[in-house]
Formats: C-alpha cells, structure tokens, sequence
C-alpha cells in the first residue's frame, strides 16, 4: 500500500501556538480555558489530565475566587476580557494571530459606522467571537441563499470579513453576490493562507487516491471542510479523531492512500495513524476482514486472570480482552485484585482490537460513563431525583459521581441557604436533579436547593393546614437575638418576642434559650406567614388567684425590682409586682428609697391594698408595726 500525508496535515501556527502556551502554564493551579483552546477531544482530555479545567461560561469563571483563564484559540468577544478582569483572575491571551487581526478590522470598521459583514458559521465560536468586536450589529451568511437575503438602506457602507477557516471559492462567489447589489464595499480576504494551502492540497491528494483518511476533531470546522472537499474528490474517504475510529477492513485491497488531518489535530495522532497502516500487511488485512469484533463494540467477557494493574479477560475472541487500571477507573492507586475475581463476567468496550502485542484492548470505565451519561439524560428528561455521594468538594460547588460520570453541583445550588463551609458535605450522600445536560462540553449540573426548597414548602403548607391561633406546639430553638428567639416549629419559624417569654421580665433571651432547646410554646397568633408564639400560658397567669394570696391585710415577702423616686416595685413572683410608696417604707422620713434599699434585696411587707381590674397592688413596711383595726 502507498501511504501519501499532506505536507500541511497538523497543527498550524495558531494552533501550535495556543496549545503551546496552555501545556506551559498546565503545571499550575487553578488554570482553565475559556471553552476549549482547539476543537480536539484528545487534546482537551490530556490537558485536563494536567489539571487544565474548560469554563464555558460567565457564571463558571464568576464563581472562582482565583485562578487563570486562557483565550481559545478561536478567540473570544470583547466584553469577556472586560468580565474575566472584573472577577479578579489572571489572563493569558492565545487567540490566534490572525483572528486577533479580525478583531481589530471589524472594531475600526464598525467604529466608522460601517456595517459587518462576516462570511462564515455563526455557530462556530470564532464567528461568535469576531461579533462580540462589533461596534454595530453584524449580519453573518455562509450560503448563496444569505448573500442574496441581505437588504439594507442604499447608502449603507458594508465590510466583508471571513471565519479564517472558510472556503476561499466559495467566499470569492459571495463576495461577488453582494458587490452586484451596488453598496459601498471593502473587502479584507481574512481566510488563513494555511487553510487555503491545506484545503488545495487536500484536494490534489484526493484526486489521485483510493482512499482517503482525514483525522480531525468531530467539531473542528477546518477538518469537516477537509472531510467535504475529500469526499467530492474520493467517494471512500474516512473522518476519525484517533486510530481506534478506525476500521482496517475498510482499507482491503487499497493501493495508494491518502492522510491529511486538521489544524487542530496533535502531530502525536497522525504519526500514529500513518504507522498503524503503515503496519498492515496483506495477510494482516485479510486476517482483519474475517474479524468478529470492531473498534467500539460493546462485548462480554470472563476474568481469567487479574494482576494489580489489568484485568485479563476471555471475549470469545482469538485473542484475549486487556483492561488496564487506566480503563477500569480514574483512581490511579486502585488494586483490580480488591474489586475483580477470576471467574466474574463483566461488560467492557473495544478500544483497539489489536494493541500491536495481538491483545484486545479494552475499556471499562469509559463504557460505564457513557452508561452513566444516558442515565443521567433520563433523569435530565424525567426531572428524577438522584442520590450520590460527594466525591470532592471544589471553590465552587461540589462534585459528584453517577455511574462513574461527574456531576457538578454550584455553591449557589447545594442549599437554600448561604453556606460559607462546603467541607461538610465531603463524602455525604446527598439528593439532587439534573438541571443542566450537555456532555459535549462536559457540563452536566446538578441542583440541590430546588429540592430543599420544595420540601421546605410542603412542610410549610401541610403546618399551616393543621395550626391555629391558641393551639400548643412543639418546636426547636433554631436561632437567639436580642429581642426574642425564633422557632422551627417544622415547616416554618415562629418568632417567640422577648416579651412573651415569660409572665415576668426577662433582661436577656440568651441568657435563657440556647439553640437546639425544645420547647412547648402557644400560638399567640398568625398573620400570613407570620407566626407569634408565647410561653405565656393562660392557666399559669399569676393574677388568677392574685386576690387571695395578695388579698389586702396578708402579710408578703418579695424582691426589690426596681427603683424610682416615689417609691419601690417589689416582684411578688413572676408576672406580680406591687407599689412599696417611698412614705411606706419607714415611719421615719425617708428622702429616696434606695437610700435604706438596693435592687435584688429581699423585704416583707403588708399589702394594704388591691385592685384586681387594674392589677395594682399597694405595700407597706410601716403598717407591720400598726395593728390590723377590726
């Protein structure tokens, strides 16, 4: 077989460059991307295997207390410099050169008041990025039916910017569209000159191969435009991201081959493809069309052996089934021994049906998560209730595992309250929904305030039901101020006032209550959501038999309360005072009453008189000595 590669497969010189910078800062903490910095999955895997985290949004980077956050390499708009210096966190700028360029072209163009327009895919976050440098709003086509579409005022002046990566051809014919409506026009052929050499000579090799292989990234806009040029040219033309998408027999009978990859595809990923066939010989090809197994293939197994490292299994293949540590789970120190026995029959994926030592190697943990990523799109579409333990407690939220897929939790979504100190839900298993289900870009989120929420509220609901004004219940001391305690009576609080704590004088609730305490308490009463308790029962209001015990001519012991000028309030117990008048207090004359009492002092005194309605009672210590007149 000849095996022909194109001298512009790989990474260009803004990609190359991005990469670069992101590889030089991934041995540093709290580094991320803003979006991943090119369009391939493998890059985007190893770099956050380096600790390289992907944000994808303003919410994500907002949450960070520190951090850096490195431009894509596809740039980004303008007011995301603007947020990203905002929140506090460094930045490192790896846009690509000549997007850069873009950037300043439509800014000074659009600052004139001309209108953009951008030739490309408005989906494609370069596009979306060249648009947020617009002063005016820009119209953006990638179609003959979109040129023809654009209707604006005769005078509008207009500038044509292209998506670096756009057909040359194709942007020259729309170009041409618009300049035949007569507007005032200005050009700036801002296609790549690499995208134009790559997409040329793509189409020479494909012209003159039997078959063509072009890797790249499924997202990567430059490589789908290799794919369509190659396939016009090449009807049996292949689009993988790596060697495992690949399946040898396709390539039976081949005579001249054809590689070329994207910009974003690791010269790492093309050697290695260009090796592999490179490797096939004709027996090797034959023996691979008679395969019962292929890359991807979901097979089932018996463990035959097991070592600390891999796990050895028999698929009913010719050759033996291997799962590294790597392939069975993210835990690096994990010993296969403690989780897997010979004899056990277990599921796992095809990775490459042939490692190059004849073995079958295969996976296991990427299988579960893909098991793990369809089991959380039901619960996203069923709005189910999930319950998983807190594998990690991250600055912003926390982190857990479903089915060996991660599920990030916002700070802002873990309770329905503020909560300074996440390191207590480490390892607690915890209720939650998918609120959020997008695998493509890794983020799938969790919600657990919206649960607290409604429950909280059912709890709320089903107490008001059942409470009214003068009923008794029970609740639980949840917070202690100056004026009064509020209380969880199981669905909402109710706010004990401080002067409803006692039939006395309470000088301070926290010196009576603690948090946690239980208590008894009476409904006083219910305005909306507002709930007033009291522990003033009325069975143990003090005056309901104040008249016999305090009846005038009984002799009484009390306290000295408190002091005014005219006289003394003595506490007869809680919730009873009475009046020792100043002229009461000695036969002698006495100027002020604490010049012979102090608060806190014990006295006996008569009751010499008593006004029930009024609830007044008058003492003397005089009268003691004064016969009771019949």
């Amino acid at each position: 077989m000849e095996i022909n590669i194109a001298e512009s497969a790989g990474f260009c010189f803004g990609v190359q460059r991005a990469v670069d910078t992101v590889y030089k800062e991934s041995g540093k903490k709290n580094v991320y991307t803003y979006g991943p910095i090119i369009h391939n999955d493998e890059v985007v895997a190893d770099l956050e295997r380096q600790g390289v985290g992907v944000i994808y949004d303003k919410e994500q980077f907002r949450s960070l207390d520190r951090g850096t956050i490195i431009i894509r390499s596809h740039g980004v708009p303008k007011a995301i410099y603007d947020e990203i210096a905002d929140a506090g966190l460094d930045l490192i700028d790896a846009t690509c050169p000549y997007v850069r360029k873009i950037h300043r072209i439509v800014e000074e163009e659009s600052a004139k008041g001309r209108v953009i327009v951008i030739v490309g895919n408005n989906h494609h976050p370069e596009v979306e990025g060249i648009m947020g440098w617009c002063c005016t709003t820009p119209i953006v086509i990638e179609n003959q039916e979109q040129a023809e579409a654009i209707a604006v005022d005769a005078d509008t002046k207009l500038t044509i910017v292209s998506q670096t990566t756009f057909n040359y051809n194709k942007f020259q014919y729309l170009v041409e569209i618009i300049s035949e409506k007569g507007y005032d026009i200005t050009v700036f052929n801002t296609i790549c000159n690499a995208t134009e050499e790559r997409q040329k000579e793509t189409r020479e090799l494909a012209k003159r191969s039997d078959a063509m292989i072009v890797i790249g990234g499924r997202h990567s806009s430059n490589t789908q435009k290799l794919f369509e040029i190659s396939k016009k040219e090449c009807s049996n033309t292949f689009y993988i991201q790596t060697i495992h998408d690949l399946n040898m027999s396709d390539f039976y009978n081949i005579e001249k081959l054809g590689i070329t990859a994207g910009a974003s595809t690791p010269n790492n990923i093309i050697k290695e493809v260009h090796e592999s066939m490179a490797e096939m010989s004709f027996d090797q090809m034959l023996e691979e069309s008679f395969k019962t197994i292929r890359n991807g293939e979901v097979v089932q197994g018996t463990i035959i052996d097991v070592k600390e490292d891999e796990i050895i299994l028999n698929i009913g293949y010719k050759a033996d089934g291997i799962i590294s540590r790597n392939e069975y789970s993210n835990d690096q120190n994990l010993d296969l021994t403690t989780v897997a026995k010979v004899g056990d029959e277990m599921e796992a994926k095809v990775l490459k049906v042939n490692d190059g030592e004849g073995q079958v190697l295969l996976t296991y943990k990427r299988l579960k998560a893909e098991k793990g990523n369809k089991r959380l799109e039901e619960a996203f579409n069923n709005k189910e209730v999930l319950k998983a333990t807190v594998a990690k407690v991250l600055d912003g939220g926390l982190s857990v595992v479903v089915e060996e897929t991660r599920v990030f939790i916002p700070a802002s979504l873990v309770s329905d309250t503020y909560e300074k100190n996440l390191k207590k839900y480490d390892g607690q298993e915890i209720e939650f929904v998918i609120t959020e289900f997008n695998p493509r870009k890794r983020r799938i989120i969790g919600d657990r305030k919206q649960l607290l929420v409604a429950e909280k509220k059912a709890k709320q609901e089903a107490l008001f039901a059942r409470i009214e004004a003068g009923m008794v219940v029970e609740g639980v001391v949840k917070n202690v101020t100056d004026f009064g305690a509020f209380i969880d009576l199981g669905g909402a609080d109710g706010l004990l006032h401080i002067s409803e704590m006692s039939w006395g004088r309470v000088e301070n609730p926290k010196k009576v209550f603690t948090v946690g305490d239980e208590l008894k308490v009476l409904i006083k009463d219910i305005q909306g959501e507002k709930i007033a308790l009291s522990l003033k029962f009325p069975e143990t209001n003090p005056w309901l038999n104040a008249d016999e015990k305090y009846a005038v001519g009984n002799v009484v012991d009390g306290k000295v309360a408190r002091m005014t000028d005219f006289g003394v309030f003595i506490e007869l117990e809680p919730g009873v005072d009475a009046l020792l008048h100043v002229s009461q207090i000695a036969k002698e004359h006495i100027e002020k009453p604490s010049d012979v009492l102090k608060v806190g002092e014990e006295i006996t005194a008569k009751v010499v008189d008593f006004k029930q309605d009024d609830r007044k009672i008058s003492l003397s210590i005089k009268a003691l000595d004064t016969p009771n007149e019949d």
